[in-house]
């Protein structure tokens, strides 16, 4: 079996590991095997917290149509269950949005869930 020599290519691949751990703190941007595992353990973090972040935002947006149907004197599951019964298709991103930023569109939004929930 022929040797393989592989000065330049590990050169190469330690440079560009060393590369994608700038910034980091300690020895975790300088020495190689410490910048190995400290950039691992960073790409398993970004790929778990990629999802966490659908999950936060989900929550905040819930939390901001929860505020704005307790104003207008009825409950985030009230509200829900109202647009859907009413059908109306708003997703929780679109309707968080008009919450905060047009009011008195969304009131009109909690007069129909209401008329639907009512009738």
């Amino acid at each position: 079996m022929t040797r393989v020599k592989r000065s330049i290519h590990a050169k190469k691949k330690r440079r560009a590991t060393l590369e994608l751990t700038k910034g980091f703190r300690g020895e975790a941007h300088s020495n190689y095997k410490r910048a190995k595992e400290a950039l691992m353990k960073a790409d398993a973090y970004a790929y778990r917290d990629r999802r966490n972040r659908k999950r936060d935002f989900r929550r905040l947006w819930i939390t901001r149509i929860n505020a704005a149907a307790r104003e207008n004197g009825m409950s985030y599951s009230q509200l829900i269950h109202g647009l859907q019964l009413a059908e109306i298709e708003l997703d929780r991103k679109v309707l968080a949005d008009i919450a905060v930023r047009d009011p008195e569109t969304f009131r009109r939004f909690v007069d129909a869930a209401r008329g639907a929930a009512a009738a």
